[in-house]
């Protein structure tokens, strides 16, 4: 679909411009305190001569906002942990929210099986239209991928590039405060964090279930359809004392 207005095109430009670490230095005090330990610090100078060099050799990287899951939040405010991998590798589809994509982008089929699993667990209410999840980043879920870049055509591109000691930090950190939240683990690569999650006691719970992908999305033994996650995380918070998160 092509950019109707020069502002949507500029939108629609989701190429990577800016490093790491020039983009940590927006975020929220409590994110950069969880960032600033030795192990973070060395894995975000890695990733900066990496990415840079990938400019430099001509790749084209997503997104152009690495942080954006957790702009609208500090950790503190996060009452739901959505774990995805990596961000989507075709233009204009990255936002730097796991999932999620521009409303005028076609849903891709990941997102397409979330919708399928929203409308099986809430059959009585009017479809999800919006491929925007920043709605659902608003109102306290955390949108994470594992690693939090990528280049075009080349899904998992930047796994094991230094993105998981990234991660692993900022999940620490959500999972510190001492606030109830839930962590919806879907896939194997979110799942390997279910042990440090947990490790913070009682009030991180903790729902698995396989990725969403249609690889995936159906295959036992925790298929992702039928998972009943989103209407078991609001149930949960609600027996916490938390508001329910609007999912549609």
């Amino acid at each position: 679909m092509q950019p109707s207005t020069t502002a949507e095109a500029a939108s629609a430009d989701n190429r990577l411009r800016e490093l790491p670490s020039q983009q940590v230095s927006r975020l929220h005090t409590g994110w950069q305190s969880a960032l600033d330990t030795p192990t973070a610090r060395e894995a975000l100078a890695r990733l900066d001569q990496f990415l840079a060099q990938r400019l430099q050799d001509g790749a084209t990287i997503y997104p152009a906002h690495i942080f954006r899951a957790l702009e609208a939040l500090a950790p503190e405010d996060v009452r739901v942990v959505i774990l995805g991998q990596d961000p989507y590798h075709g233009p204009g589809q990255a936002q730097g929210l796991a999932f999620s994509v521009p409303d005028d982008c076609p849903a891709p089929p990941s997102l397409r099986n979330i919708f399928n699993e929203l409308a099986r667990e809430y059959p009585d209410q009017p479809p999800r239209r919006k491929n925007d999840l920043s709605d659902w980043s608003r109102q306290g879920v955390l949108l994470l991928n594992t690693s939090l870049t990528v280049e075009q055509g080349a899904a998992g591109s930047h796994a094991r590039k230094g993105w998981e000691a990234v991660t692993d930090a900022l999940i620490d950190a959500v999972a510190r405060s001492p606030h109830p939240k839930v962590f919806l683990l879907w896939g194997n690569h979110a799942q390997s964090k279910q042990a440090a999650v947990e490790a913070h006691g009682s009030l991180c719970k903790v729902f698995k279930s396989n990725h969403p992908s249609p690889l995936s999305a159906l295959r036992p033994p925790r298929p992702f359809i039928g998972c009943g996650h989103f209407t078991q995380a609001n149930t949960w918070l609600n027996s916490m004392g938390q508001p329910a998160i609007d999912w549609l």
